[in-house]
């Protein structure tokens, strides 16, 4: 019953064809609606307001939600500690996960990435070669890469699904292990997939992908050992 209210609100939302941030009917216009308590409305709404489907502003009614990726961010990042906790390999299930994507996506990028945002890609890699020389790259900067990197496919869903995967991962990583990167490593294998990205290269640029995570993927193991 509950599973029902909910997808027929969600029906509501879709053959209105509401933006995030409209209003929905109030409780009492819902119950009316849909035929049910205002118990089972509420229940309904509380469930897609845990999905980012709905916000409920109390005092002032519900409202079509951000639908952002953020339960699926807290879900992955549970999915993976509690799996860690149970001696599994989650954390690098989610590496295999993410690198999965990225090197799907990669071949598409070569020769496609605007000028403007390779300009950009070369500032961020100078970023990343100046904190390097001062101890480390920052997880921003690389994020910050990656980020202006997929923005060339110009597929929204895409950089959320990736923006996921990396909020889940990071937020994971710093609460299970230290896994300390060598950063002339890491500014040279960006500078290598900004290259093979620049030069149309897609095999060169799946490769350095794959090394990329290769890296990361051995860091983890290693700090696992120890």
């Amino acid at each position: 019953m509950a599973r029902d209210i909910q997808e027929r609100i969600k029906k509501l939302i879709i053959d209105g064809r509401l933006p995030s941030g409209a209003s929905l009917p109030t409780e009492p216009e819902l119950m009316e609606l849909l035929g049910v308590s205002r118990n089972s409305v509420r229940e309904a709404l509380k469930a897609l307001q845990a999905m980012g489907i709905v916000e409920i502003r109390h005092g002032f009614g519900t409202y079509v939600g951000p639908m952002s990726m953020a339960p699926m961010i807290e879900g992955l990042t549970f999915r993976t500690v509690a799996g860690h906790y149970r001696g599994e390999d989650s954390l690098l299930q989610l590496l295999e996960l993410r690198e999965a994507v990225e090197t799907g996506l990669i071949a598409r990028l070569a020769g496609r990435v605007p000028a403007a945002d390779l300009a950009e890609l070369d500032a961020i890699v100078a970023r990343m070669r100046t904190e390097a020389a001062a101890g480390g790259v920052r997880a921003e900067t690389d994020r910050a890469f990656h980020a202006t990197l997929h923005r060339g496919l110009e597929n929204l869903l895409l950089s959320e699904v990736l923006e996921a995967f990396w909020d889940a991962f990071h937020r994971v990583r710093t609460d299970l292990v230290a896994a300390h990167a060598d950063p002339e490593t890491t500014v040279r294998q960006h500078e290598e997939i900004l290259a093979a990205v620049r030069d149309g290269d897609g095999p060169r640029a799946e490769r350095a992908v794959r090394d990329h995570f290769d890296n990361i993927r051995d860091r983890l193991r290693s700090s696992g050992e120890r």
